[in-house]
């Protein structure tokens, strides 16, 4: 008989549902063998790090334009007052948006 190529055993634990989720995926893969299945995902699969600087300079331009609008809404109801400026504060700050999601879409889009 020929002696076995794979000599080196690996061992980790998972949760009940984490076992179930892999079920569910080598189902979907139609295969029973666990062994080959997370081998395969071991060596052909890959990971994705979605921690991008970006995403977290959109939150801060987020929270920035949102207390914006809310002290502009807050005096314009006070007073009855709008003014020009105030809403180019508005644009500038949701121009920034608009660039930081192209910037994330553009990252997102390498990973394929």
């Amino acid at each position: 008989m020929a002696e076995q190529a794979r000599k080196i055993p690996l061992q980790f634990y998972v949760s009940e549902q984490e076992r179930k989720l892999i079920q569910t995926k080598m189902e979907q893969y139609s295969t029973n063998n666990l062994s080959a299945y997370l081998r395969k995902i071991a060596i052909d699969g890959y990971v994705v790090n979605l921690e991008l600087p970006e995403l977290s300079e959109m939150v801060s331009l987020l929270r920035r334009s949102s207390n914006n609008l809310n002290q502009l809404t807050k005096r314009v109801h006070e007073t009855g007052q709008f003014y020009d400026a105030d809403l180019e504060d508005l644009r500038r700050d949701y121009d920034g948006l608009w660039d930081a999601a192209q910037k994330i879409l553009f990252s997102l889009a390498k990973l394929q």
